[in-house]
């Protein structure tokens, strides 16, 4: 079984995950980590939601920061397979990797990679990003 997760702090999981499927509704079934919304210790949170983990479960986990503690209390988790721990969470790579998941098999590195590539090239300061659509139509 697949689980996708988004794990932040405060309610940003939440708000990605309701504009994901504002955006491509029914292709992900998504679980939610709101940190630190009440008094339960985040490494409660997700020993919760893991406990019924099997070997063959595919986690696709997407977390906000990289040093942050949400991000932390899956990094313990990584020594089982099949376990994928993305951060820098954003839409673009949401998009793209959730897309990209193969019906049957499990999701590759490869495909991570590639997704967090492409996601990269969303960031852009858009003043630069004009001026320089200006500055190439005043070329031709």
């Amino acid at each position: 079984m697949r689980k996708i997760i988004f794990a932040t702090h405060h309610q940003m999981a939440s708000g990605l995950k309701d504009t994901f499927n504002y955006i491509a509704p029914n292709v992900a079934k998504i679980i939610t980590v709101d940190a630190y919304m009440d008094n339960t210790p985040v490494d409660v949170q997700i020993k919760a939601l893991l406990d019924d983990l099997d070997t063959q479960d595919e986690l696709i986990i997407f977390t906000d920061l990289l040093g942050g503690s949400v991000n932390q209390a899956f990094v313990k988790y990584l020594t089982q397979p099949h376990i994928h721990l993305i951060t820098g969470i954003n839409l673009p790579v949401i998009l793209t990797i959730l897309l990209a998941l193969p019906k049957e098999n499990y999701l590759s590195p490869t495909t991570i990679r590639n997704a967090l590539t492409d996601a990269r090239t969303q960031l852009i300061y858009v003043n630069d990003y004009l001026t320089a659509q200006i500055q190439d139509g005043d070329d031709e």
